[in-house]
C-alpha cells in the first residue's frame, strides 16, 4: 500500500484516445475510472532523471480510477483477484503492458527506499486466476506487438511469457488472467458510483531490475495488451481515456476510461500512424511570445517527434529546441522579477 503526501498545485488536463481521436461516449453509458495521486515534488532533478532513465531503455458515465502520487510519478491503486487485493501501479501512457510483482519473483525488493512494504500477487491465492497458454488468442495479439515470448512447443499448456525492457531496467515473467475491480460512475447527471469488475490479462513478474516505487506498472498505451483495449473489447469502456490532474495542494486527480465533459478544455489531434501518443508540435511560446525555432525540429517521423508520456517525470527537448526555450525563459524571468538593491547605511 502506497502513501500520499502533500503536493504542489498543478492544473493540467490531458485527454487521449487510442486511435488518435476522442471516441464519442453516450451520456448514460457507464465506464471505469481510477483516482490519481502524487506526493510532494522533489527539490532537485537528479532523482527524477533517475526515474526517467529507468523507464526509457487520461465525466460523464465512465469507469474511473483514482490517481495517487510519489515523487516524480503518478500511480493508482488497482484491486486484482478473488478475493481482491490492492496493488499500487504506476500509470504509464508510454507502455502497453500491465504487470505486478509476483510472490515467486526472484530478487524483487521487499520494500521501497522509505521502508514501505511492497505487495506481491499470488496466482494460487485467487480463485479467478488462470495461466495463459501460447495458443491463447490474447497471447498471439501480444506476440504481434512484441510483448510476448513463447517457447517452441505444440503443447496447449505451453505458458505465455513476456519480457519488457526499459532503458536501464527490465522485467520478465508470465501472463495470467484474473479479475480487475473498479468503480463506475453511472452517468445521466448522477454522481452515483457502482462497483464493477472484468477479466483482464496482465504480467506476473518473476524477475525485476528497476528503480520502481510501486508494486508494478499499468500500461495505457495504444497497443495490445493495454488495459484500455482489453476493457473496450469486452464492452466495458470506450476506446479512449482521460488522464486529468487536479489543482489541489494534494495533487493527484482521476483516470477515466472515457471522455470527461468539462468546459474550457483544449484539444489537439494525435498522430495515429505512430505507436505512441504523438502530437504535431507547431511551436513554443513564453509569455505569449513565439520562440524562433526551426520548424523541421518539430516534424514527426520514425526517428523524432513529440509524445505524451505520463510515466516520465520531466519534459525533454531536442538540442535545437532546448537552448532557445531556456534563453527565452531566463530573459522573461529577468524582465518580470524586480530585484531591489540592498539598503546600506
Amino acid at each position: 500500500m502506497r502513501r500520499a503526501a502533500a503536493a504542489g498545485a498543478m492544473a493540467v488536463a490531458v485527454l487521449m484516445a487510442i486511435i488518435g481521436a476522442a471516441a464519442a461516449v453516450a451520456a448514460a453509458a457507464p465506464a471505469p475510472a481510477l483516482m490519481l495521486r502524487r506526493s510532494a515534488p522533489l527539490k532537485e532533478l537528479k532523482p527524477l532523471k533517475k526515474l526517467d532513465s529507468a523507464r526509457f531503455t487520461k465525466r460523464s458515465g465512465v469507469p474511473e480510477f483514482g490517481l495517487l502520487g510519489l515523487p516524480g510519478v503518478y500511480y493508482t491503486n488497482v484491486r486484482l483477484g478473488s478475493p481482491s487485493k490492492q496493488y499500487s501501479l504506476q500509470v504509464d501512457t508510454g507502455s502497453d503492458l500491465m504487470w505486478v510483482s509476483c510472490s515467486s519473483c526472484t530478487g524483487c525488493p521487499a520494500t521501497d527506499d522509505d521502508g514501505i512494504t511492497f505487495d506481491f500477487y499470488s496466482p494460487n491465492s485467487s480463485s479467478t486466476s488462470s495461466n495463459i497458454s501460447c495458443d491463447d488468442d490474447r497471447c498471439g495479439d501480444a506476440i504481434k506487438e512484441g510483448h510476448s515470448v513463447c517457447q517452441s512447443s505444440d503443447s496447449p499448456t505451453n505458458q505465455c511469457g513476456y519480457e519488457v525492457a526499459y532503458a536501464g531496467a527490465a522485467t520478465s515473467g508470465y501472463y495470467v488472467s484474473d479479475t480487475i475491480h473498479f468503480d463506475t460512475v453511472m452517468g445521466n447527471g448522477s454522481e452515483q458510483v457502482a462497483s464493477s469488475s472484468a477479466s483482464v490479462l496482465f504480467g506476473c513478474s518473476i524477475s525485476r531490475s528497476s528503480y520502481l516505487q510501486t508494486d508494478g506498472i499499468v500500461g495505457f498505451g495504444k497497443n495490445a495488451p493495454s488495459v484500455v483495449l482489453q476493457l473496450n473489447s469486452q464492452g466495458v469502456s470506450p476506446k479512449s481515456f482521460s488522464h486529468c490532474l487536479t489543482s489541489s495542494e494534494d495533487g493527484g486527480g482521476i483516470l477515466v476510461l472515457g471522455e470527461v465533459a468539462e468546459q474550457g478544455l483544449e484539444f489537439t489531434p494525435l498522430v495515429s500512424s505512430q505507436p505512441r501518443y504523438n502530437l504535431n508540435m507547431e511551436g513554443i511560446s513564453v509569455n505569449g511570445e513565439n520562440i524562433p525555432i526551426n520548424p523541421s525540429l518539430f516534424t514527426t517521423s520514425n526517428t523524432q517527434g513529440t509524445f505524451v508520456d505520463s510515466g516520465t517525470s520531466l519534459s525533454y527537448l531536442a538540442d535545437g529546441i532546448f537552448d532557445p526555450v531556456i534563453n527565452a525563459v531566463s530573459s522573461s524571468y529577468r524582465r518580470h522579477i524586480h530585484v531591489e538593491e540592498p539598503i546600506t547605511d
